[in-house]
């Protein structure tokens, strides 16, 4: 990972915000963007690994992250990362093939979640989720 003031900054926030959180095996959740972090090679897509479920997952804002001083490439990578319920999720993973940042963490995003072994039980749910997955990394690669 690279160690900026950035970056740590996106560490901090990172780790506050997903500190009470757990996936799907009962894992401290923070790991999976840390993971994702580890993989990115400049401080941009660093800093939106880390953060790219901050929005959508937990009580901070776009707003929050733009006032924290992080700049345009990171925030506008982290509000395309950021789902809306109401767009359906191949359309949302096609939106993010024209920014290099959001596309590189989304396909380490997916990767990692198509990781089975992370999971305890594996199953039906898991298996399609995985499909799924497949299915957007080939719409990523």
């Amino acid at each position: 990972m690279i160690y900026t003031p950035l970056t740590k900054k996106a560490l901090r926030i990172s780790f506050e915000a997903h500190k009470n959180q757990v996936d799907k095996s009962g894992m401290p959740y923070v790991y999976h963007p840390f993971h994702l972090a580890e993989q990115m090679e400049d401080e941009y897509s660093v800093c939106v690994a880390l953060l790219h479920d901050v929005v959508e997952d937990t009580d901070y804002t776009l707003t929050d992250l733009i006032e924290a001083g992080f700049p345009a490439p990171v925030t506008d990578a982290i509000a395309l990362m950021t789902h809306d319920d109401a767009v359906p999720y191949m359309d949302y993973v096609k939106k993010l093939r024209n920014d290099p940042i959001a596309r590189a963490v989304k396909l380490a995003d997916l990767r990692h979640n198509s990781d089975l072994s992370r999971l305890d039980v594996i199953d039906d749910r898991a298996l399609e989720r995985a499909e799924k997955y497949k299915e957007a990394i080939m719409l990523l690669a």
